[in-house]
C-alpha cells in the first residue's frame, strides 16, 4: 500500500552535516527555516561546484531530479565518503518513488561503513513506506548507534503514532527535540496527537511556524494520521492548510485530490491530482488516479430511496436490479439495529476493473486483497465480474462495508480499526446471512496453535503493521470473533454501547470497562478461553486432519467405502473447512456415485451452511434439490449463488423458470431480464422466456414486444407464435 507521509522532506538536506562543505550546510539551513528564495540561490551556486556530490545536492535542492541523479552517478565513482554518497543518492531515489534502488544503496552504504547511522535511517524509512514491521527495528538500531541525532527519534515517533502508541510517540518526539529544539517533524508528530484528539489550541503549529513559516509538511503529516484512521474529512482540512502554507507541496495536492475522490468530489479532486501530475509528482497513486479519472465517462449514477449506485453503464442493466434492493434492505436493517439514521444517502461504487477499484483504496495500510472499502458515506467495491467466478460474495462484502458506514459515522470516525472491522465481520453472519462471514481457515488454525493472536488493546497492530504474512487475515478473524463473543455473552446492546463510548472519544480500555465491566486483561482471558473451547477440536487435531485429508484424496477412487468413513472422520475434526477438496465435496461425489442422491444433497447443504462458495458444488446442490423435487430449496440455492456470481446464465435461467412455476412472476422477470443483459447466444428463447414472465405479471404490451423480438431472431419459433396469438386475443 502507498504511504502518504511527508516527514523528513528536508532529510536529504539535513542529514550529512559532518562531512559536507559549509556551503551545503548553509543551503540546508536556509531551506530548513523556510527561506525559499535564499535557499534556491544557494543551491544554484552549489550546482556550479567542481564537486559532483555538491552539484548533485544543488540540483536536488532545485528539484532537478534527473540532473541530481546524473551527478550522484559521477560522485559514486569519486574517492570520497562513499557511505555518505550512497545514502544521499538512496534518499533521492526514495523521494522519487524508487524504493528498490534506494534500499540497495542504503545497504551498500552499510557495507562501506557498518556504523553509518543515517543509512539505517534510510533503510527504516524504506521499510516504513511498505508498513513493514522491520522499520521499527531498523530505526531502533539507528537510535542505538547515535542517540544524539534527531532523525531516528523523529522516525520512531512517527512509527509509534501509526501504531496508535501515543505515549511512545511523545517520548521519542521529545527526545528529538532534546537533541534539536528545531526538530520540525518531532513537533509535527506532537501536533498530530493534538489534532487527533480535537485539540484546536495545540501549541505546536505556532512553534513550527517560528522555525519555518511555510512548513506545510506538518499539516500534511497530520492529514496522514487522519487518513489512516479513516477520518477523511479532517484529512482534507489539514491538506488544505498544508498547501495554503506551501502551494508547491505537490504531494499534499495529490493526497488532497485522492481524499476528495474518496468523498465523492471528483471535480476538485481531479484538479489537485492534475496539478500534482503536471508538476512531476507522479508516484503510483497519482499516476493511477489519472488513469482512473479517464474511465469516469463510462459510469453513471442510479439514485434510490436511501442510496446512490455508481455503476459502469455496460453492467448496469445486470447489476442494478440485484444490488440496489439488497443495499436498501441492508440500510433498513442497520437503521433498526444501530438505532441511527444516516445523515445522507449511501453512495455505492462498483468497479468491474479491479485496478480501477484499487485506485480508490490506495493509502490504507495492510490491505492486500481488498474487496471493498468505506469512506464515510461512500463505499467502493469490486463488481462480481472483477473476480474469478466464485471468488467472493458481493452481497456479504456490501453488508460488511455498510456496517462500516454506520459505525464510522456514529463515532465521528473515532472508532479504532479492530473494532469496526470486527463488527463488520460479525454483522456479515448476524445481520446478513448465516452462511457469510470469516471461517476458520488453516492459516488461522496455525496462528491459534502458535499463540499469535493479539491482546485486544494491541489488535490494531495486526492490521497496520503485520509481523507475519497472514496476520491481517488472522486479525480480521480475531476481531470478528471478539464481537461475536461480546454479542453472545453481553448482548447487542453492549456492542452498541461500545460504539457510543468511542463516539465520546473513549479508548478501547475505557469502552471495555464501561460496557463489559471488565479490565482489558480479564476480557482477554475470558475471550481466549471461549475461543479455545470453540476451536479446540480443530486446533488440537490439525496435524491428524492434514494427514487424513492427504490419505483421503489418495484413496477416494480405489476404496470408496473406506474413503466415506475417513471423510466423515475428517469432517468432525475440521467442520469449517470448505476450501477446494473439502470433505463435503468428496462425500457428495462418492455418495452420488453410489446412487445416494439424498446423501449427496445433504453433504452439499452442509457445505453451503458452513460457508462454501465454489460455484460447481453449489450448482450441483441446486440440481440435486430439483431432482429430489425440492424446488423451493433449489430456488433458494440459486439465489445464494447469485450473491456469489451474477454472470452464470444457467443459474439465472433456472431460477427464472422456478420462480415462474412458483407464481413469482416479478422474480422471474428479473432473472430473464438478467439473462438478456448478458447478451446470450439463444436470443429467441431468452426473449420468449421474458415474454412469458411479463405476460404472467400482467405486462402484456411489454410481453408482446419480447415475443416479437423472439420471432425476429427465430421466425418459425412455434411457442413464441402461440404466445403472440394468446396475447393478441
Amino acid at each position: 500500500m502507498k504511504r502518504s507521509v511527508t516527514f523528513f522532506v528536508s532529510l536529504g538536506w539535513a542529514l550529512i552535516a559532518s562531512a559536507s562543505p559549509a556551503a551545503l550546510e548553509n543551503c540546508r539551513g536556509l531551506a530548513h527555516h523556510g527561506k525559499r528564495a535564499e535557499a534556491r540561490a544557494c543551491f544554484a551556486a552549489l550546482e556550479r561546484s567542481d564537486d559532483p556530490f555538491l552539484r548533485a545536492e544543488g540540483a536536488w535542492g532545485l528539484q532537478k531530479f534527473d540532473a541530481a541523479n546524473e551527478q550522484f552517478k559521477l560522485a559514486y565513482n569519486v574517492d570520497r565518503n562513499q557511505a555518505e554518497v550512497r545514502t544521499e543518492w538512496g534518499l533521492l531515489f526514495l523521494e522519487r518513488f524508487n524504493s528498490a534502488d534506494a534500499e540497495g544503496l542504503f545497504k551498500e552504504a552499510l557495507q562501506v561503513d557498518p556504523k553509518y547511522t543515517l543509512a539505517y535511517v534510510g533503510l527504516a524509512r524504506t521499510a516504513a513506506g511498505n508498513y513493514d514491521e522491520r522499520a521499527v527495528a531498523l530505526a531502533n538500531t539507528a537510535e542505538a548507534m547515535d542517540s544524539k541525532r534527531p532523525e531516528p527519534h523523529e522516525l520512531l515517533a512517527f512509527l509509534a503514532l501509526e501504531d496508535n502508541d501515543e505515549k511512545k510517540a511523545t517520548i521519542e518526539a521529545n527526545a528529538a527535540l532534546a537533541v534539536s529544539n528545531e526538530s520540525l517533524d518531532a513537533m509535527a508528530v506532537l501536533a498530530s496527537i493534538d489534532w487527533l484528539h480535537g485539540r484546536a489550541d495545540s501549541r505546536w503549529p505556532e512553534r513550527i511556524q517560528r522555525v519555518n513559516p511555510i512548513y506545510g509538511e506538518a499539516y500534511s503529516m497530520g492529514a496522514h494520521f487522519m487518513e489512516i484512521n479513516r477520518r477523511y474529512e479532517e484529512a482534507v482540512k489539514l491538506y488544505r492548510l498544508a498547501i495554503a502554507l506551501d502551494p508547491d507541496l505537490w504531494q499534499a495536492h495529490s493526497e488532497l485530490g485522492m481524499n476528495l475522490l474518496r468523498l465523492g468530489d471528483y471535480t476538485e479532486g481531479k484538479q489537485h491530482l492534475e496539478l500534482a501530475y503536471e508538476n512531476h509528482y507522479r508516484n503510483a497513486v497519482t499516476a493511477n488516479a489519472m488513469k482512473f479519472l479517464d474511465q469516469l465517462p463510462k459510469y453513471k449514477t442510479y439514485p434510490g430511496p436511501h442510496s446512490v449506485l455508481f455503476l459502469q453503464q455496460k453492467e448496469a442493466a445486470l447489476l442494478k436490479p440485484y444490488i440496489q434492493p439488497e443495499l436498501e434492505r441492508a440500510i433498513a436493517a442497520y437503521e433498526v439495529k444501530y438505532k441511527f439514521k444516516l445523515p445522507g444517502p449511501v453512495r455505492l461504487e462498483v468497479y468491474p476493473d479491479h485496478d480501477d477499484f484499487i485506485v480508490r483504496t490506495l493509502g490504507l495500510p495492510g490491505q492486500g486483497g481488498l474487496l471493498g472499502v468505506t469512506f464515510g458515506l461512500v463505499v467502493a467495491m469490486d463488481s462480481p465480474s472483477a473476480r474469478e467466478p466464485g471468488a467472493f460474495n458481493w452481497a456479504s462484502t456490501m453488508w460488511h462495508e455498510l456496517s462500516h458506514v454506520y459505525v464510522v459515522t456514529m463515532t465521528n470516525h473515532l472508532v479504532p480499526r479492530w473494532f469496526t472491522e470486527g463488527v463488520s465481520v460479525h454483522e456479515e453472519t448476524a445481520a446478513g446471512s448465516p452462511e457469510w462471514g470469516d471461517r476458520l481457515t488453516p492459516d488461522i488454525v496455525q496462528a491459534i496453535q502458535q499463540k499469535k493472536l493479539l491482546p485486544v488493546l494491541d489488535l490494531d497492530r495486526g492490521f497496520v503493521r503485520p509481523v507475519f504474512p497472514e496476520q491481517v487475515i488472522v486479525s480480521y478473524y480475531e476481531a470478528g470473533q471478539i464481537c461475536d463473543y461480546i454479542a453472545d455473552k453481553y448482548g447487542n446492546d453492549a456492542i452498541l454501547g461500545m460504539i457510543h463510548s468511542y463516539a465520546a472519544s473513549k479508548t478501547t480500555a475505557e469502552a471495555i470497562r464501561e460496557n463489559l465491566h471488565l479490565e482489558p486483561l480479564a476480557f482477554d482471558k475470558e475471550f481466549f478461553a471461549w475461543l479455545d473451547t470453540k476451536t479446540e477440536p480443530t486446533v488440537k487435531n490439525f496435524e491428524a486432519w492434514q494427514k487424513g485429508m492427504k490419505e483421503l484424496h489418495e484413496k477416494k477412487t480405489g476404496d470408496p467405502e473406506h474413503a466415506i468413513a475417513l471423510a466423515e472422520e475428517m469432517k468432525k475434526l475440521y467442520p469449517d473447512y470448505v476450501e477446494p477438496g473439502s470433505t463435503y465435496e468428496v462425500l457428495a461425489e462418492l455418495q452420488e456415485a453410489q446412487g445416494n442422491k439424498a446423501g449427496a444433497q445433504a453433504q452439499l447443504e452442509q457445505y453451503l451452511t458452513r460457508g462454501g462458495h465454489a460455484l460447481k458444488p453449489l450448482k450441483k446442490l441446486a440440481e440435486l434439490q430439483q431432482q429430489m423435487g425440492d424446488t423451493k430449496a433449489a430456488a433458494a440455492t440459486y439465489a445464494k449463488i447469485e450473491f456469489i456470481y451474477l454472470e452464470d446464465r444457467d443459474v439465472l435461467r433456472n431460477l427464472g423458470t422456478l420462480e415462474l412455476d412458483a407464481g413469482n412472476s416479478a422474480g422471474a422477470v428479473r432473472e430473464f431480464e438478467a439473462v438478456l443483459a448478458l447478451n446470450p447466444g439463444d436470443q429467441a428463447e431468452s426473449h420468449y422466456n421474458l415474454a412469458r414472465a411479463l405476460a404472467k405479471s400482467g405486462q402484456k404490451d411489454q410481453a408482446r414486444d419480447e415475443v416479437m423480438s423472439a420471432l425476429e431472431a427465430a421466425p418459425n419459433y412455434k411457442q413464441a407464435q402461440r404466445l403472440l396469438l394468446d396475447l393478441s386475443r
